[in-house]
């Protein structure tokens, strides 16, 4: 089944003008990859032909066709396909996760009062979920149904999570007073003030928690401290500055730096070459 599924995604994400799946979304890539910083927002993904891995904080992730991935809040990973060629093509399918779906779904199912929960796992494809995922992206091919089909089938693939080992993390999600959720708050303070120093105590108060149990919930769920999340946050949106043509000191600047050198320092250390020199290659690549 995934050889099927994997030659029709691949056929529609590299056909221009093809149908599309609200919130679905078809990756493909025709050979391994250096490791690509990325920011996952809530999502379940799976992979229909090759392997990937994905490294999170000080956590790293490997999984294939046999395993799906899930993330539940908003975590900058860095992700790599281990397992790809022009003559098999790595090829994987994303749903975006829905809040308000997943909280319609979660109303009657109980949430356990976890502590220390991770946003974020690798875990074993089942049939009934693989058969979910195939009648989902069938759609492609008869874009008649979508509008009718998608939703069905989109509370499906939910709900068979939801059934299996990686449901509370999942349930945690959609719970508004849930430890998830409060970080998922400060997750959203940082985002939106990337560019200036953030005191931990702004945090805290979002939580409600203590600074001692702050840190370790934020750690067990992003395996990353608040202020390397940010130092992420921060490093990644420069790249995206700088491939739009902005250079090195004022991407710097703009993204709350106020030493060009150490931003190098990181920057290179996170990526892996210079800034000037990492730009002048992916625009390279993109062009």
């Amino acid at each position: 089944m995934h050889e099927t599924l994997a030659d029709l995604a691949y056929r529609h994400a590299t056909r221009p003008g093809g149908a599309s799946i609200p919130r679905v979304s078809v990756h493909v890539a025709k050979e391994t990859s250096w490791p690509i910083p990325v920011l996952y927002q809530p999502m379940l993904g799976i992979v229909l032909r090759g392997a990937k891995r994905v490294v999170i904080g000080d956590r790293t992730l490997s999984y294939d066709s046999n395993h799906f991935f899930i993330a539940s809040i908003d975590v900058p990973a860095s992700s790599v396909m281990i397992e790809s060629s022009p003559e098999a093509p790595y090829v994987a399918a994303r749903l975006a996760i829905d809040q308000d779906v997943l909280a319609d779904l979660v109303v009657d199912i109980p949430c356990e009062a976890r502590g220390d929960t991770a946003a974020f796992a690798v875990a074993a494809m089942t049939p009934e979920l693989l058969d979910a995922w195939s009648r989902m992206l069938q759609l492609l091919d008869a874009p008649n149904e979508i509008d009718m089909l998608a939703p069905l089938i989109e509370r499906e693939i939910l709900f068979r999570v939801l059934q299996g080992p990686q449901g509370a993390l999942l349930r945690q999600a959609a719970r508004t007073d849930s430890r998830i959720a409060q970080i998922r708050g400060t997750i959203a303070h940082l985002r939106a003030n990337f560019d200036r120093f953030v005191r931990i105590e702004e945090l805290v108060e979002i939580t409600g928690m203590s600074a001692a149990t702050f840190h370790r919930h934020f750690r067990a769920a992003t395996a990353m401290s608040p202020l390397q999340y940010q130092k992420a946050l921060r490093l990644q949106e420069a790249r995206r500055r700088l491939i739009a043509n902005a250079d090195a000191t004022s991407a710097a600047f703009a993204v709350g730096y106020e030493s060009p050198s150490q931003f190098s320092r990181e920057y290179t250390r996170m990526f892996g070459t210079p800034p000037a020199r990492d730009a002048a290659r992916l625009r390279a690549i993109r062009n």
